[in-house]
């Protein structure tokens, strides 16, 4: 199984540093979180991933092009030219990297990468996520109850848009949230089949609006609610409180 990440967008509420480089390359510990995110899907032995690039697309490029002589100690014959990786740090990933375009929004960068899933299930979610996600018990769950779309439900933090979830898991309407009303959010981690890409239009198609509703209105999208840790790198704020927890030993994420 592929696990497809989005990693395109221009990261504008954390300009402070997205000014240099793409969101997913910003650093957690001294790696980019695009790396800590695959290494969760890592742990779960999915090791086949496709990039959406987009913004500042060669940054990520570079860094995988690069992978091993930035991870590694290496000794260079200059009359050669001749690299040895000393003690290189070896992930058994396979990674394809594709650029959808500058200003594609989120179903455009999937519909692009149509043909990179081969026609089978796959794994999406965002390049600016961390969480300590069972990636296995979701896709048992999207695999036992049988339909289009797994998204991966989390307790609302208090900013965001609500998801309401009937008693058979299944997603019945997305609505923004009243006003001291707590619930369920989209989490970004969602389990899919190929087919949902047909219901991608275009470039122009943001995937978390109409083919989400049109989904959950078919009675196509499920909702795997997780309970433990989950946080978005939207702000400045956001990063530093990653930063501390890594530096902290309290990285929950960490696999």
């Amino acid at each position: 199984m592929k696990a497809v990440i989005l990693a395109g967008g221009f990261g504008t509420r954390l300009s402070e540093e997205t000014d240099l480089r793409p969101k997913p390359m910003i650093e957690i510990g001294g790696k980019p979180i695009l790396w800590h995110i695959m290494r969760l899907y890592s742990h779960y032995g999915i090791s086949d991933f496709v990039i959406c690039c987009g913004y500042k697309a060669e940054s990520i490029k570079r860094y995988f092009s690069e992978y091993y002589t930035i991870n590694s100690d290496i000794s260079v014959d200059l009359g050669s030219g001749k690299i040895d990786y000393i003690n290189p740090i070896k992930e058994n990933w396979r990674v394809t990297l594709v650029d959808t375009g500058l200003d594609t929004m989120t179903g455009g960068r999937l519909k692009r990468i149509m043909p990179y899933v081969n026609g089978e299930t796959f794994c999406v979610t965002y390049g600016d996520g961390l969480a300590d996600l069972n990636i296995a018990a979701t896709i048992e769950f999207h695999k036992r109850h049988g339909r289009l779309a797994t998204l991966t439900a989390v307790p609302s933090p208090g900013r965001f848009g609500i998801i309401d979830i009937a008693a058979n898991e299944e997603v019945s309407r997305f609505h923004e949230k009243p006003t001291n009303e707590m619930g369920w959010i989209n989490g970004g981690f969602f389990i899919l089949e190929p087919e949902v890409l047909d219901m991608i239009e275009g470039d122009a198609t943001i995937w978390e609006r109409e083919p989400l509703e049109r989904l959950a209105n078919a009675g196509e999208l499920h909702a795997y609610r997780h309970e433990g840790f989950w946080k978005p790198m939207d702000t400045l704020r956001d990063k530093r409180e990653l930063e501390t927890m890594w530096a902290g030993g309290a990285a929950a994420w960490k696999r």
